[in-house]
């Protein structure tokens, strides 16, 4: 199994689409961590980039995010990723917390993607 967090520094960054880069973790059938990676963060919104295709082809199955607008939970749950909205604190913990079973979805997103019923970014670009 892997597992990818949006990072920044050492940190879930709480903006997917904004993040310095994603952090993969490999998982065994124990539960154990058995590897880490690093994939750059494509520029713009999480909703428009190819992110969503390039985790499933790296063989992610899980998303641990901060906040993420539905646009962006749609093209990774279109992709078979299961998404937990809500992680929050250092990176490597959360990971080892959702394995133990103490991370659960807060099913909060970010709302400002609809305003108008158009799709669209409002991120200040």
């Amino acid at each position: 199994m892997k597992i990818a967090v949006p990072t920044r520094g050492n940190v879930i960054d709480d903006h997917f689409g904004h993040c310095e880069f994603y952090t993969l973790f490999t998982v065994d059938d124990a539960k154990n961590i058995t590897d880490t990676e690093t994939l750059p963060s494509p520029q713009g919104c999480g909703c428009k980039s190819n992110i969503a295709s390039v985790l499933k082809e790296k063989g992610v199955s899980v998303m641990l995010a901060g906040s993420m607008g539905d646009g962006a939970l749609k093209v990774l749950s279109d992709q078979n990723i299961k998404v937990l909205r809500g992680c929050k604190g250092e990176v490597r913990k959360v990971v080892e917390g959702y394995l133990k079973g103490f991370v659960l979805d807060s099913g909060i997103g970010c709302h400002h993607h609809d305003e108008g019923g158009e799709h669209q970014c409002s991120h200040g670009h």
